[in-house]
Protein backbone atom coordinates (compact mmCIF):
# COMPACT_ATOMS: atom_id res chain seq x y z
CA UNK A 1 0.00 0.00 0.00
CA UNK A 2 1.35 3.46 -0.80
CA UNK A 3 2.97 5.33 2.03
CA UNK A 4 0.48 7.25 4.13
CA UNK A 5 -2.50 5.38 2.65
CA UNK A 6 -5.36 4.43 4.93
CA UNK A 7 -6.87 0.96 4.75
CA UNK A 8 -10.21 0.78 2.99
CA UNK A 9 -13.12 0.76 5.40
CA UNK A 10 -16.87 0.53 4.79
CA UNK A 11 -17.08 4.24 5.68
CA UNK A 12 -14.45 5.21 3.07
CA UNK A 13 -16.12 3.04 0.43
CA UNK A 14 -19.50 4.58 1.25
CA UNK A 15 -17.97 8.04 0.90
CA UNK A 16 -16.68 7.14 -2.57
CA UNK A 17 -20.10 5.88 -3.69
CA UNK A 18 -21.74 9.03 -2.29
CA UNK A 19 -19.29 11.10 -4.39
CA UNK A 20 -20.14 8.99 -7.47
CA UNK A 21 -23.88 9.40 -6.86
CA UNK A 22 -23.50 13.16 -6.42
CA UNK A 23 -21.41 13.45 -9.59
CA UNK A 24 -23.84 11.36 -11.67
CA UNK A 25 -26.77 13.43 -10.40
CA UNK A 26 -24.92 16.65 -11.24
CA UNK A 27 -24.15 15.42 -14.77
CA UNK A 28 -27.71 14.21 -15.41
CA UNK A 29 -29.37 17.37 -14.15
CA UNK A 30 -26.84 19.76 -15.75
CA UNK A 31 -29.03 20.48 -18.76
CA UNK A 32 -25.95 20.06 -20.97
CA UNK A 33 -26.01 18.37 -24.37
CA UNK A 34 -25.81 14.59 -24.61
CA UNK A 35 -22.24 14.75 -25.96
CA UNK A 36 -21.15 17.01 -23.07
CA UNK A 37 -22.77 14.66 -20.54
CA UNK A 38 -21.04 11.66 -22.14
CA UNK A 39 -17.71 13.48 -21.92
CA UNK A 40 -18.37 14.30 -18.24
CA UNK A 41 -19.35 10.68 -17.56
CA UNK A 42 -16.14 9.44 -19.23
CA UNK A 43 -14.10 11.78 -17.02
CA UNK A 44 -16.03 10.67 -13.93
CA UNK A 45 -15.36 6.99 -14.67
CA UNK A 46 -11.67 7.75 -15.00
CA UNK A 47 -11.75 9.40 -11.58
CA UNK A 48 -13.83 6.90 -9.57
CA UNK A 49 -13.48 3.52 -11.33
CA UNK A 50 -10.43 1.27 -11.48
CA UNK A 51 -10.69 1.16 -15.26
CA UNK A 52 -7.43 -0.78 -15.85
CA UNK A 53 -8.69 -3.60 -13.59
CA UNK A 54 -12.20 -3.50 -15.05
CA UNK A 55 -10.91 -3.46 -18.64
CA UNK A 56 -8.54 -6.36 -18.04
CA UNK A 57 -11.34 -8.37 -16.42
CA UNK A 58 -13.76 -7.57 -19.24
CA UNK A 59 -11.18 -8.51 -21.88
CA UNK A 60 -11.03 -11.94 -20.25
CA UNK A 61 -8.57 -14.60 -21.43
CA UNK A 62 -7.40 -12.38 -24.32
CA UNK A 63 -5.81 -10.09 -21.70
CA UNK A 64 -3.21 -12.77 -20.90
CA UNK A 65 -1.67 -12.58 -24.37
CA UNK A 66 -2.20 -8.84 -24.93
CA UNK A 67 0.75 -6.48 -24.65
CA UNK A 68 0.75 -3.72 -21.99
CA UNK A 69 0.14 -1.21 -24.81
CA UNK A 70 -2.86 -3.18 -26.06
CA UNK A 71 -4.25 -3.44 -22.52
CA UNK A 72 -3.89 0.33 -22.10
CA UNK A 73 -5.46 1.09 -25.49
CA UNK A 74 -8.27 -1.37 -24.80
CA UNK A 75 -8.89 0.28 -21.42
CA UNK A 76 -9.20 3.71 -23.04
CA UNK A 77 -11.47 2.40 -25.81
CA UNK A 78 -13.59 0.46 -23.33
CA UNK A 79 -14.04 3.48 -21.04
CA UNK A 80 -15.17 5.61 -23.98
CA UNK A 81 -17.51 2.85 -25.14
CA UNK A 82 -19.04 2.57 -21.65
CA UNK A 83 -19.44 6.35 -21.38
CA UNK A 84 -21.26 6.48 -24.73
CA UNK A 85 -23.35 3.35 -24.11
CA UNK A 86 -24.63 4.35 -20.67
CA UNK A 87 -24.37 8.12 -21.12
CA UNK A 88 -27.00 8.01 -23.88
CA UNK A 89 -29.46 6.70 -21.29
CA UNK A 90 -28.97 9.64 -18.90
CA UNK A 91 -32.24 11.29 -19.89
CA UNK A 92 -34.07 8.37 -18.22
CA UNK A 93 -32.48 9.39 -14.91
CA UNK A 94 -33.43 13.08 -14.84
CA UNK A 95 -35.14 13.75 -11.52
CA UNK A 96 -34.00 10.44 -10.07
CA UNK A 97 -32.19 9.92 -6.79
CA UNK A 98 -29.58 7.52 -5.50
CA UNK A 99 -29.77 6.69 -1.80
CA UNK A 100 -26.56 5.18 -0.46
CA UNK A 101 -27.21 2.71 2.34
CA UNK A 102 -24.98 0.33 4.20
CA UNK A 103 -21.66 -1.23 3.30
CA UNK A 104 -20.22 -4.66 3.97
CA UNK A 105 -16.56 -5.66 4.01
CA UNK A 106 -16.31 -8.70 1.72
CA UNK A 107 -12.58 -9.27 2.26
CA UNK A 108 -11.18 -8.41 -1.19
CA UNK A 109 -13.53 -5.44 -1.56
CA UNK A 110 -16.24 -3.49 0.24
CA UNK A 111 -19.74 -3.70 -1.20
CA UNK A 112 -21.81 -0.53 -0.86
CA UNK A 113 -25.55 -0.92 -1.25
CA UNK A 114 -27.63 1.84 -2.82
CA UNK A 115 -31.18 2.26 -4.02
CA UNK A 116 -31.99 4.09 -7.23
CA UNK A 117 -35.36 5.82 -7.50
CA UNK A 118 -36.48 6.90 -10.95
CA UNK A 119 -39.72 8.59 -11.88
CA UNK A 120 -42.35 6.13 -13.01
CA UNK A 121 -40.47 2.96 -12.01
CA UNK A 122 -40.04 0.86 -8.91
CA UNK A 123 -36.84 1.52 -6.93
CA UNK A 124 -34.00 -0.87 -7.70
CA UNK A 125 -30.80 -1.88 -5.94
CA UNK A 126 -27.30 -1.11 -7.15
CA UNK A 127 -24.30 -2.54 -5.30
CA UNK A 128 -20.91 -0.94 -5.87
CA UNK A 129 -17.84 -3.07 -5.27
CA UNK A 130 -15.00 -0.86 -4.05
CA UNK A 131 -11.36 -1.68 -3.40
CA UNK A 132 -8.10 0.16 -2.88
CA UNK A 133 -5.58 -2.16 -4.55
CA UNK A 134 -4.54 0.54 -7.01
CA UNK A 135 -3.61 2.90 -4.19
CA UNK A 136 -6.92 4.69 -3.64
CA UNK A 137 -10.55 3.70 -3.18
CA UNK A 138 -12.15 3.02 -6.59
CA UNK A 139 -15.09 0.94 -7.70
CA UNK A 140 -14.40 -2.25 -9.68
CA UNK A 141 -17.93 -3.44 -10.43
CA UNK A 142 -21.59 -2.53 -10.09
CA UNK A 143 -24.33 -5.07 -9.58
CA UNK A 144 -27.66 -3.78 -10.84
CA UNK A 145 -30.44 -5.91 -9.36
CA UNK A 146 -27.82 -8.61 -8.79
CA UNK A 147 -26.38 -8.53 -12.33
CA UNK A 148 -22.67 -7.73 -12.55
CA UNK A 149 -21.83 -5.01 -15.05
CA UNK A 150 -18.34 -6.52 -15.51
CA UNK A 151 -19.68 -10.01 -16.24
CA UNK A 152 -22.32 -8.64 -18.64
CA UNK A 153 -19.74 -6.58 -20.51
CA UNK A 154 -17.28 -9.52 -20.56
CA UNK A 155 -19.88 -11.52 -22.53
CA UNK A 156 -20.43 -8.62 -24.94
CA UNK A 157 -16.70 -7.98 -25.42
CA UNK A 158 -16.15 -11.73 -25.88
CA UNK A 159 -18.66 -11.70 -28.74
CA UNK A 160 -16.90 -8.70 -30.31
CA UNK A 161 -13.53 -10.46 -29.95
CA UNK A 162 -15.00 -13.54 -31.64
CA UNK A 163 -16.34 -11.45 -34.54
CA UNK A 164 -12.84 -9.94 -34.86
CA UNK A 165 -11.12 -13.33 -34.94
CA UNK A 166 -9.69 -12.85 -31.45
CA UNK A 167 -7.79 -9.71 -32.45
CA UNK A 168 -7.44 -7.28 -29.56
CA UNK A 169 -6.43 -4.48 -31.96
CA UNK A 170 -9.52 -4.99 -34.14
CA UNK A 171 -11.68 -5.10 -30.99
CA UNK A 172 -10.19 -1.79 -29.85
CA UNK A 173 -11.10 -0.24 -33.22
CA UNK A 174 -14.62 -1.69 -33.02
CA UNK A 175 -15.15 -0.25 -29.52
CA UNK A 176 -13.99 3.18 -30.61
CA UNK A 177 -16.86 3.25 -33.10
CA UNK A 178 -19.53 1.79 -30.79
CA UNK A 179 -21.70 2.88 -27.95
Amino acid sequence: MPRGAVALTPALATGLVEQVATEITRIINSGRSESAMISDFDTMMGRYADMPTIAQSVLGPAARSASPGQISAFGDAFRGYMARKYGRRFREFIGGTVNVGGAQDQGRFVEVISTVNLRGTAPFEVRFRVWDRSGSALFIDMLIEGVSLVISERAEIGAILDRNGGSVDATIQTLRGMG
